[in-house]
């Protein structure tokens, strides 16, 4: 299963579709954009009809992008979205591939009638959030089911990493992606099964001397001060996603701060004995009471992870069912829970998913596997921000290991586990907030 410290692959982004953006761009500058008509829209349906669910989401953001407002219809067809009709919304729908319905004045008022009755809701994004990926340099949009999600849709994106963290550049933006990080300085626990490869060795020396040339003695004091600036940037209102392993090591950086829980072949040095007595929880996102893994040569962080239990299931039994929620009482779950099915093949991760037991009160259960105390999928408050943990590496490959080749969105477009994933890129929209300077 890939993390963070996989080796990068030979791929790339869809060059024919930023070809045919281009193309849009030119046009669009020698064709003013119709002007909407009080009486046309466009509905982005987003049930079985659509084609093309995740270029669904990057028409949606390009038309925030252009100053304009976007309906996200809650739970009506699959979470649709509702938007002015102009020239450049329908060319860029048709050359993203994505289908869209014309409607009138009147197919509005009785949309809308149909969302106020039922468990529905309309919300209304107006402005694209600002979008950092937290990534080392030696990764490529492909190692990572976000940034893969993000370049498929052409939503844009800048890359950061833990320079720019610790020098306050997470200012800048209102979404944090976590790319597969291992935050305890680990290197993602690869020591056993690759601890003499090349492109090991090349990332683990890559990792000393940054944390060298940033003041710190070890790599783990410096990813341990890296995850307290991403826990301080969500309590200022920062929006946070994070997939696999960055989801749990983050936490038990942030549970065991400034203390060695790393085995010498990290650090040259022994755990620190009395680790047990350091732990604080009250500073994790998410998760409590778990009990770390300090063996290096085992691949795993702590109890917390549920990857055992899928693996014994398999490919073909392995699923997690999306919980229904109120969208007018509950917009937030709702919106990031929208999709057109409700049961979603699983897919394992160094972190597959979260045993219920270990997380925090307040946490708020997305998705879970039924039957069992696996928890796929969560959400909850922190500070004036918000997080939000989806468990597992690749919605589209169930069990990706080191070298394997790259997902391929064309071939997966109507992808319920990679719509999970733009959810979380569009919802923060839905709220006005102050641009920091």
């Amino acid at each position: 299963m890939r993390t963070q410290a996989d080796r990068p692959k030979r791929a790339g982004p869809d060059v024919r579709l930023r070809g045919a953006l281009a193309f849009l761009g030119l046009l669009l500058l020698a064709t003013a954009a119709a002007p909407a008509r009080a009486d046309d829209w466009l509905l982005l349906p987003m049930d079985l009809v659509q084609r093309n669910h995740l270029r669904a989401y990057g028409v949606a953001f390009h038309t925030l992008q252009a100053g304009e407002k976007v309906n996200w219809l809650l739970n009506y067809r699959g979470g649709s979205f509702l938007l002015r009709d102009t020239q450049r919304v329908r060319l860029d729908a048709r050359l993203l591939g994505v289908d869209f319905e014309e409607l009138g004045e009147a197919d509005v008022v009785a949309i809308r009638a149909v969302v106020a009755q039922e468990n529905m809701d309309e919300v209304l994004l107006e402005t694209p959030p600002r979008i950092a990926v937290y990534s080392p340099p030696y990764m490529q949009p492909w190692d990572d089911a976000v940034t893969l999600a993000l370049t498929y849709a052409d939503v844009p994106y800048d890359t950061i990493y833990d320079t720019e963290v610790l020098a306050g550049g997470l200012r800048d933006y209102d979404w944090l992606h976590l790319h597969h990080e291992d935050f305890t300085g680990q290197f993602g626990k690869f020591y056993a099964s690759f601890g003499l490869e090349p492109w090991y060795l090349e990332q683990k020396h890559f990792q000393e001397e940054l944390a060298r040339s940033l003041g710190y003695a070890t790599v783990w004091q410096q990813k341990h001060a890296v995850a307290l600036t991403i826990s301080e940037y969500v309590d200022g209102g920062g929006f946070l996603f994070a997939m696999c392993s960055a989801t749990d090591s983050i936490d038990i950086a942030l549970a065991w701060l400034g203390s060695d829980i790393v085995g010498e072949p990290y650090d040259g040095t022994p755990v620190d004995p009395a680790y047990r007595q350091k732990v604080d929880f009250s500073r994790t996102f998410a998760f409590e009471n778990m009990k770390l893994t300090t063996n290096p040569m085992i691949y795993e962080y702590s109890d917390l992870d549920t990857s055992d239990y899928a693996q014994m299931r398999g490919a073909e039994a392995d699923y997690f069912t999306l919980f229904a929620f109120a969208a007018k009482y509950d917009p937030v779950p709702a919106m990031l829970t929208q999709n057109h099915v409700n049961v979603i093949n699983g897919f394992l991760g160094q972190t597959t998913g979260y045993h219920r037991k270990f997380l925090h009160r307040s946490v708020v259960t997305l998705a879970a596997v039924e039957g069992t105390d696996e928890v796929k999928y969560i959400h909850g408050k922190r500070g004036q921000g918000t997080f939000t943990f989806l468990g597992g590496h690749d919605p589209e490959d169930y069990q990706h290991r080191v070298g394997d080749e790259a997902t391929d969105l064309d071939l997966y477009p109507t992808s319920p586990g990679y719509r999970l994933i733009l959810n979380n890129v569009l919802f923060p929209a839905a709220r006005q907030k102050p641009r920091k300077t």
